[in-house]
């Protein structure tokens, strides 16, 4: 074994900055010192929306900004002024006002009548926003025979005074988490006014979500949107209905397997406006990746708890695992086979998705010497072609629950549209039990990226475990506990690791396998072989698993007979807050290559020899026991922050740099991966 020590070294450029556990650094001066509540980090995200997206220079903002009503003197969460004018109350141009999510909108002190109170009072203030996080409304300021008058308004002005445009080229990239607030308010807009549970509601966002990135595909005028006139119009809440319900109906014939032709969108239109409105501003399709991934995985969380022992892994612990098995490109356009056989939501299958989407972004860059802000509709259209063909033809997700099937086909297709094979059937189960359907589907993937050595699959070929061999790297976390045990004896006769196993009769014996089937078996015993029998030999795995499998001496079995099927190449002992706050369960990553019948026959010959494996502990994993992230400080217990700078393009099609402090999260996994990098390196293995 090889134990190599993971250091953390700081650039000396990086600023030591004091800053306490319940404070937040404000956006606006990057000085400031702000006390960390929830309506804080809304002001703080809906900062960065003005600056980053809508044009607005940091010195037309002032946060906290006086200003004077009646005999009280409140302060505006942020005031917007016009340019090269006095920041006095006379000229306030948009009023910002931000609370907690618990505070209505109707509340008499601090709801929207507020706002207008604010706007009342500042003659010159044309527009104001109030927000919870969760619901937001936008209300313009109009005289009318000398009296003030409110108009609702679907969104801000852009620093220009114009309305956001709604052409292609004018939606915007999301940044920071203003993506996840737009989707924490389209849920609760469906959950409040339509009144589903929460798993429904979820998937009435899904299908919105879905005709938003299926418009913005489109060559004809955008359909997704609604006008402000509509907000409040009975007539015009329909007519906007009518739009998204004909986009519903292009989803459906592209994903009949996710929306039957039966299926509708059961939003009433009062709420679907307000959905659509939290919407129609932001391009999907352009956004960041992660900033995506990120804001999805929250919803989806928040909504579709597993009940089958399925905890979905972080995504720092999935990005790292798939860096390490590092899926590759076998010839241009053909990656190798990926599968995730217990897919849940489909992090892992995303996660190898976009490893291969970075080095696809690389080669457009070399082919085209244009940057992802430089491309035309063109090349944008070529580039999502190409993705979505890859990921036809390579990456591969199986979940036994339809709803997380379907969750895991919208998490790709969020990822510029590739939508994959995230199928949804009991992995586990006698290939030859697997429905038609999911063995049709899968032999005509498989065929789409067959290689020359291989013969043309048809869905009567996958009738047994010894027919599955068809990937090249399996990345997972399959569902464990004692609670859900696999009892039936047809599922349990198709696994070794399912039969009883005699201890060894002496100290450093060998266990020797039986005839005998146990009773029961937990499920990610079971998984680790059917992972086995997917991979070609050679293939990669990494796999999540509890350490009570690497260290239970009952268990030596398991342990023996991956030493015999594969080579341990790493293992990854993660901390118990790793899977916090949904579970304290010790687990480690495995890393493995299977063995050739070369190789095996060998062993048999030899004995199992001894094998150098990279090992690591990630004591700091980006969150604490609640799931509160933690940043990294120095010994004095300073924050770090590094300085960000950020290239935002300007209405008038110029660009300027926007400059801030962020704090680093103190997570070792990109760490840890960089160190495999090395190891693999010097032991001269190469992929």
């Amino acid at each position: 074994m090889t134990d190599l020590t993971i250091s953390q070294n700081h650039d000396q450029g990086n600023v030591r900055l004091a800053i306490p556990d319940d404070k937040i650094l404000d956006f606006i001066d990057g000085k400031t010192l702000r006390a960390d509540k929830p309506e804080e980090h809304v002001r703080q995200n809906i900062a960065k929306r003005l600056v980053n997206s809508m044009g607005y220079p940091k010195g037309r903002l002032k946060v906290e900004f006086g200003i004077k009503s009646g005999s009280s003197k409140p302060r505006l969460d942020i005031a917007v002024f016009d340019d090269g004018v006095a920041h006095i109350q006379e000229n306030v141009y948009g009023i910002i006002e931000c609370k907690k999510e618990t505070t209505s909108p109707s509340d008499k002190k601090e709801g929207v009548e507020q706002l207008k109170s604010y706007m009342s009072v500042c003659p010159n203030a044309k527009w104001g926003l109030w927000t919870n996080g969760k619901h937001r409304e936008v209300w313009l300021r109009t005289e009318k025979n000398g009296r003030v008058e409110f108009v609702e308004d679907t969104d801000m002005p852009l620093a220009s005074g114009k309305k956001a445009g709604l052409s292609r080229q004018k939606l915007e990239k999301a940044l920071g988490d203003v993506l996840l607030y737009a989707f924490k308010a389209c849920h609760n807009h469906i959950h409040v006014t339509d009144g589903f549970q929460k798993e429904k509601s979820f998937f009435e966002l899904l299908k919105i979500i879905f005709c938003k990135i299926e418009d913005e595909k489109g060559v004809k005028a955008l359909q997704f949107y609604v006008d402000a006139a509509e907000l409040n119009d009975p007539d015009g809440q329909i007519a906007c209905k009518k739009r998204i319900l004909d986009i519903f109906a292009r989803v459906k014939v592209k994903f009949p397997t996710i929306f039957p032709v039966s299926e509708g969108i059961d939003l009433k239109p009062t709420s679907l406006v307000r959905v659509v409105s939290e919407l129609h501003s932001y391009s999907l399709l352009k956004t960041n990746i992660d900033i995506k991934g990120k804001a999805y995985e929250e919803i989806v969380g928040s909504n579709l708890k597993g009940d089958r022992g399925q905890f979905f892994t972080p995504r720092n612990f999935m990005e790292m695992t798939v860096h390490m098995v590092n899926p590759r490109m076998i010839s241009e356009g053909v990656w190798e086979r990926v599968l995730d056989p217990s897919c849940g939501t489909g992090g892992f299958v995303v996660s190898a998705l976009l490893h291969a989407i970075k080095a696809i972004d690389t080669l457009h860059f070399e082919s085209t010497g244009l940057s992802k802000d430089e491309w035309d509709q063109d090349h944008w259209n070529a580039y999502r072609d190409g993705i979505k063909e890859i990921a036809e033809r390579c990456f591969f997700g199986f979940d036994i629950a339809p709803e997380l099937a379907k969750a895991a086909k919208m998490n790709m297709v969020m990822n510029n549209d590739g939508s994959g094979n995230m199928l949804s059937e009991n992995s586990l189960l006698p290939p030859h039990q697997w429905s038609i359907d999911f063995r049709e589907a899968l032999a005509k993937s498989l065929n789409l990226g067959r290689r020359h050595e291989e013969s043309d699959i048809k869905a009567d070929d996958l009738s047994s475990w010894k027919d599955l061999a068809k990937f090249d790297v399996i990345v997972t976390n399959p569902p464990f506990g004692s609670k859900i045990p696999v009892m039936d004896q047809s599922i349990l006769g198709q696994y070794d690791l399912a039969r009883i196993w005699d201890k060894p009769s002496t100290k450093g014996g060998k266990w020797t396998i039986t005839d005998r089937l146990q009773k029961s078996v937990p499920p990610e015993q079971l998984f680790i072989e059917r992972c086995i029998q997917f991979l070609r030999p050679g293939g990669r795995m990494g796999i999540v698993l509890p350490d009570s499998i690497l260290g239970s001496p009952g268990l030596g079995y398991i342990r023996q007979w991956i030493r015999q099927e594969t080579t341990v190449y790493a293992s990854v002992d993660l901390h118990q807050d790793a899977f916090q706050p949904h579970t304290g369960v010790q687990t480690s990553i495995l890393i493995v290559q299977k063995k050739t019948d070369a190789e095996k026959l060998q062993a048999l010959q030899d004995g199992i020899v001894s094998q150098k494996t990279f090992m690591a502990i990630a004591d700091k994993v980006g969150h604490d026991k609640r799931g509160n992230t933690i940043f990294k400080r120095d010994d004095h217990g300073n924050d770090i922050l590094v300085n960000v700078e950020e290239v935002v393009k300007d209405e008038d099609g110029g660009t300027r740099v926007e400059a801030r402090m962020e704090r680093v999260i103190d997570d070792q996994a990109p760490l840890i991966a960089l160190a495999f990098d090395k190891w693999k390196e010097k032991e001269g293995l190469s992929w």
